[in-house]
């Protein structure tokens, strides 16, 4: 019987680059994070989108306080449920710092959840990667990224790409010495080489990142692999800018 690969040895050995790149990054080692209930997991995600830690992690502290329970004389403050989220009018969450794209998100989140669409932890478990994509971006505010960082970090699912990462793609971009981002599709598919371990290969291209920023990023191929990128958009010089406002001022007297 033939011992099943790493996941290390395994990339080693089907992408001599990446090979080059898990030398110089060390050891894989992907940290979980603790457990929650999706419901959870996913409401704070939510609060952090488009805010830092500190922000997200204030406000969080001052919706989950909305909500005390007495317990043994002491008043703890556990996370709502959704049922207690959607009996909170909208302008008690707002007053805790979230705004009401993020609020309509959260009730949408707790409807799913009562509705069955978003499952507890164990129903979660027992389902694949397609399917939970699938359900949780049901959600409103909920995209594709969100739930591949929740089957990553929270599932410890081994065949995950998130190919919508601006870390994957900028640390795939300077392993592999290309001049853009990869285009989502066109990872996805220079990365099915790397199945059924997908994720080690998104944690090595984290880590390119932090190689490139302190000067230890193996030096890229030559030539670089022949892959579709984003073209850059072509920065309007102020000059240019002030003839197309002239020419759209004229259109507008014109008519």
């Amino acid at each position: 019987m033939k011992r099943a690969r790493t996941p290390v040895a395994y990339l080693s050995n089907v992408d001599p680059i990446l090979a080059k790149l898990i030398a110089a990054a060390g050891p894989y080692t992907l940290r979980l994070e603790a457990s929650r209930p999706p419901f959870q997991h996913l409401a704070r995600a939510i609060a952090h989108q488009q805010l830092n830690g500190t922000a997200a992690n204030t406000i969080l502290t001052r919706f989950v306080a909305l909500y005390p329970t007495p317990t043994g004389g002491q008043t703890e403050t556990p996370f709502p449920s959704p049922e207690q989220v959607l009996g909170t009018s909208d302008e008690h969450i707002r007053a805790t710092g979230f705004s009401f794209s993020k609020i309509a998100a959260l009730k949408d989140l707790a409807q799913h959840t009562l509705n069955g669409v978003v499952p507890d932890f164990t129903t979660l478990q027992s389902l694949d990667n397609d399917e939970i994509v699938t359900r949780l971006t049901k959600v409103r505010g909920v995209g594709p990224w969100t739930v591949q960082m929740m089957l990553i970090f929270q599932l410890g699912r081994p065949d995950v790409l998130p190919v919508g990462d601006f870390g994957v793609c900028n640390g795939f971009r300077l392993a592999y010495g290309l001049r853009g981002m990869p285009k989502p599709k066109a990872l996805a598919e220079f990365g099915a080489r790397w199945a059924p371990h997908r994720t080690a290969a998104a944690w090595y291209l984290w880590r390119a990142v932090d190689l490139h920023r302190a000067g230890k990023l193996p030096n890229a191929p030559m030539p670089a692999p022949r892959i579709a990128t984003i073209k850059p958009k072509p920065r309007s010089s102020p000059k240019t800018t002030t003839t197309r406002r002239r020419r759209a001022g004229r259109a507008r007297h014109a008519k």
